[in-house]
């Protein structure tokens, strides 16, 4: 199996820590890091563009700072790499896609803020499915993203290019976005951590929008404790996003080291029994969920109905609200422009160059269903679906504070397999999706590997605002899992 290991023996901590207390400097951590994206980045390309220049002043202004006595953070020196739809100032932010080419964002997203005032050190921008549409990273106008545990699979999708950073060491943390899995069913693939959060508790400020009312920005780390760590430290309420919680979210690294004891975990029997479940995933279902009944957690399965309808009502939800979104890539104020006889010539002369395949299927598809005459039956019904999901899973939470399943059916596939057939590509959210369209939380924990070595994750999922017990679950799971890959 031709691969990557995994990263560095340094946590996201440890390594600020070091940084803050003058035991190393934060320009030797992003040497390190450089170094290893030098040696790797041609196989897996993770990246879209490497803040060389960039990161390495940031690294000595950090040093500057610590030889001051200054405190830069908690992620003091720490590199942080970011997907290619968060804007970044100055810096091209393309979300993988033509249609953005030589656009510099005059601003910084929200969350870019944040880190920096963290003292994190931004080291590169990741590939990624064009416009977050995918979920193998496959779809992107500047090629594929490889696996970096077995370079002939894929990483997953969309946030495939910043869970290879990780999973490469090329980065001790990553950002990403989630609409439907696009962090969690690549951080399983690659053998990571990945997180979405409560929709609201993340700014969405500066994310280039792919379906308003479901994407989240979230972590990717090596381990449970670095994914909190970086959660809390892009949290809270932003007055820029009209959709960001008024209230402090809680700390999602509030219970760790509490163990399992007394919680109540409930088995998602229509996710964990669904079509397409390989049989070595749901075998390391079972044993994660004897692992948290060992640690003292009552482990009992539950029915959640509606969430068997998840997937269609997404495809109806997701293209609809990227139809509205990408209309204001038209030629005229950013990006690509391909010139036409008249202005309506030149719209359709440069979305048909810059947008790929994918991009078109799920615009027109979405348009479609906004049409008149199709508005109710199609989007209004998929919204009907979503309330069923919310209730359902109200209902299952008034019993069990988080919900378990696989994260994905399957381990990582190969290359090319299931880009002719969209409809076996979708199928791969089939286990991630309901959280985004009830709005609440969901992580993502390798737990071993399956019959072909690679890593298999499994999902905790929690209610609104309740990252706090879910990272708890996720610990005691990371702590429980096989050993001999996927940690």
């Amino acid at each position: 199996m031709s691969g990557v290991g995994p990263a560095g023996p340094s946590s996201a901590s440890e390594t600020a820590a070091d940084v803050r207390q003058g035991r190393r400097t934060a320009t030797a951590v992003l040497e390190e890091h450089l170094r290893r994206i030098a040696e790797r980045e041609a196989d897996v390309h993770a990246f879209n563009l490497v803040m060389e220049d960039q990161a390495r002043s940031r690294a000595a202004e950090i040093d500057g700072m610590v030889a001051a006595g200054d405190d830069p953070g908690p992620l003091a020196g720490v590199p942080v790499a970011l997907k290619d739809l968060l804007c970044t100032r100055g810096v091209p932010t393309t979300c993988s896609s033509r249609i953005l080419a030589g656009w510099l964002p005059p601003y910084d997203a929200t969350v870019v803020g944040r880190l920096a005032a963290a003292g994190a050190v931004f080291i590169g921008k990741t590939n990624m499915d064009e416009f977050a549409m995918g979920s193998s990273t496959e779809h992107s106008a500047f090629g594929p993203t490889r696996n970096p545990r077995c370079l002939g699979r894929v990483p997953g999708g969309s946030s495939g290019g910043s869970a290879a950073a990780v999973a490469a060491g090329f980065a001790p943390l990553a950002l990403g976005s989630d609409t439907g899995g696009s962090i969690r069913q690549p951080a399983a693939l690659c053998g990571v951590v990945g997180a979405k959060p409560t929709y609201g508790v993340v700014s969405r400020y500066g994310l280039v929008a792919f379906a308003s009312s479901l994407d989240q920005i979230g972590p990717f780390a090596a381990n449970v404790a670095d994914a909190a760590l970086l959660l809390d430290t892009i949290s809270g309420h932003d007055p820029l996003d009209s959709t960001s919680l008024p209230a402090s979210p809680p700390l999602a690294s509030a219970n760790l080291g509490r163990g399992a004891d007394g919680l109540r975990v409930g088995v998602i029997a229509e996710l964990a029994g669904a079509e397409g479940i390989a049989h070595d995933v749901a075998s390391r279902l079972a044993e994660a969920v004897d692992a948290l009944a060992a640690a003292g957690a009552k482990v009992e399965e539950i029915s959640v109905p509606a969430v068997r309808y998840g997937l269609s009502a997404y495809y109806m939800i997701a293209p609809a609200e990227a139809s509205s979104n990408l209309a204001r890539y038209d030629g005229v104020r950013y990006g690509l422009r391909v010139p036409g006889a008249d202005i309506t010539e030149m719209y359709m002369a440069t979305r048909s160059a810059g947008f790929g395949p994918e991009v078109k299927r799920r615009i027109m598809l979405g348009t479609y269903a906004l049409s008149a005459g199709y508005y109710d039956a199609y989007y209004g019904k998929a919204q009907k679906v979503r309330t069923l999901i919310i209730r359902d899973f109200e209902e299952a939470y008034r019993s069990f504070d988080v919900l378990l399943s696989p994260t994905a059916p399957t381990t990582a596939f190969e290359l090319g397999a299931k880009t002719a057939d969209p409809l076996t590509m979708y199928l791969n959210d089939v286990c991630t999706i309901p959280s985004n369209l009830a709005g609440h939380p969901a992580i993502s924990v390798p737990f071993g590997t399956g019959d072909d070595g690679l890593p298999v994750g499994v999902q905790v999922l929690a209610p609104a605002l309740g990252e706090t017990v879910m990272f708890q679950v996720a610990e005691v799971l990371e702590a429980a899992a096989p050993t001999g890959g996927g940690q």
